[in-house]
């Protein structure tokens, strides 16, 4: 059984993130005072007093009569997020009074069957609350819970309310998830219409606007008995690019996606390449200890040989450093090849959480030493004794020599490349190690 959702809804900037921040005492949800930065819904773990559930922070609801572009699909996911959840927080700003379109979300709240917990925030001077409540009965809610989100004041009778509302816990702990996949790469290229083709479902809000995601989005999904945990990132531009602050914190939760991230899907548009920010992704990815995938997005448009040759060679000279991240072809919008993600995530996963017995790394030491190849300096050359696996996720094999300081960038990488062609680890960067015998 999952953990119940709790989906907290209202109009724009009354400080449900800030909220979400709070509840959950965390730093998760991107809180800014311009309107409209959280756009898809996102999910964050709660607890309160052992009772654990799960938090969807959504986008402002605005009125039916907006011009901005996004209010339509914004409106949606929140609806989505409503049908979902087993209760629904709806904030209200106690600074300003009942709005339009505060009704026109109230209205939304009274047609869900499901416990509404109406949250008057900005009651930051607890002296004064009482006169800020009356009009906001007229929304036909229920009794309203004075609150401050940015102080805390209020915030522990709502938890109670809430806990006390959601269906009974299972008799035992659910288990997490197996496998944590995060999306990432370059504004526009395709990774939200690749996080619904793999969900199944309209998860994040799709537009040919770069910039359209500004949080880490996260999914649950099934996949033949594993749990896995797909999270679909912000558009990750150049630093000296990254302009606006709320998209600096993007840039920032992009970062702690792949920190907590078992595999990397890169995604590339096909169309133009493999491009330095690209090759950048995933040199970070690579530095956290990732499994990688690169996804050759957008392959529909890349419809004769001239464009794929180009496209390899962009391939070959910028993921140079690893060789061994395997590469999909695929098409978001058509389905192309989407099917075969899974079972590659799996796989990498798998290699980067190997464990490579001693005695095997040591019989390779033995036909390695028999080639002869190895490096000197001043009459000293370089002697691997043994080898064995100190570290997983990523593997960390640790080698005992005579002079560790003799082992330079191309041995290191020639050792890498002899090890990769006796054990299977594609997909999953390896650490070496090298350490004196007597040390």
């Amino acid at each position: 059984m999952p953990k119940p959702i709790v989906a907290i809804v209202g109009r724009p900037n009354v400080g449900k993130s800030t909220l979400v921040n709070r509840l959950a005492e965390a730093r998760e949800a991107i809180v800014h005072e311009s309107r409209g930065v959280t756009r898809d819904r996102s999910y964050h773990t709660a607890d309160w007093n052992g009772r654990p559930f799960v938090l969807v922070d959504t986008g402002g609801i605005e009125s039916a009569r907006s011009t901005d572009g996004f209010a339509p699909h914004i409106r949606e996911q929140a609806l989505a997020a409503c049908d979902e959840a087993d209760a629904i927080v709806f904030v209200v700003d106690g600074t300003v009074g009942v709005t339009d379109e505060d009704e026109e979300v109230a209205r939304i709240c009274r047609k869900a069957a499901k416990p509404v917990f109406l949250v008057v925030n900005k009651c930051d001077d607890p002296s004064n609350e009482d006169e800020k409540l009356w009009g906001f009965y007229a929304l036909g809610i229920g009794e309203p819970l004075p609150l401050s989100s940015l102080h805390g004041h209020g915030t522990g009778d709502l938890l109670d309310a809430i806990v006390a509302a959601l269906p009974d816990p299972p008799d035992e702990d659910e288990a997490g998830e197996d496998l944590s996949i995060a999306i990432i790469g370059r504004p526009n290229v395709g990774k939200s219409s690749l996080a619904n083709r793999l969900v199944g479902a309209k998860r994040s809000i799709v537009s040919d606007i770069a910039g359209t995601t500004r949080d880490a989005i996260d999914s649950l999904i099934d996949h033949e008995g594993t749990l896995i945990r797909l999270v679909d990132t912000a558009g990750i531009r150049k630093k000296a690019q990254v302009h606006e602050d709320v998209e600096y914190y993007s840039y920032v939760r992009g970062l702690m996606a792949m920190d907590r991230a078992d595999v990397c899907l890169l995604v590339v548009d096909s169309s133009i390449g493999v491009t330095e920010q690209d090759q950048k992704l995933a040199n970070l990815a690579v530095d956290r200890g990732c499994a990688l995938i690169i996804l050759l997005n957008k392959w529909d448009l890349v419809d004769d040989a001239q464009k794929q040759a180009e496209l390899f060679q962009s391939l070959s000279q910028r993921m140079a450093f690893a060789p061994w991240a395997p590469t999909l072809n695929i098409s978001a919008l058509t389905g192309r090849s989407v099917g075969k993600v899974f079972d590659a995530c799996l796989s990498a996963a798998m290699a980067r959480s190997s464990s490579i017995k001693t005695s095997d790394l040591n019989d390779f030491l033995a036909a390695l030493r028999e080639g002869g190849h190895t490096v000197g300096d001043k009459g000293r050359r370089l002697k691997l004794m043994y080898a064995t696996q100190t570290g997983s996720e990523p593997p960390v094999l640790t080698f005992f020599c005579n002079h560790p300081d003799l082992v330079d960038g191309n041995f290191e990488r020639y050792l890498e490349n002899r090890i990769r062609e006796r054990f299977d680890l594609v997909g999953t960067p390896i650490r070496l190690r090298f350490r004196s015998k007597g040390a």
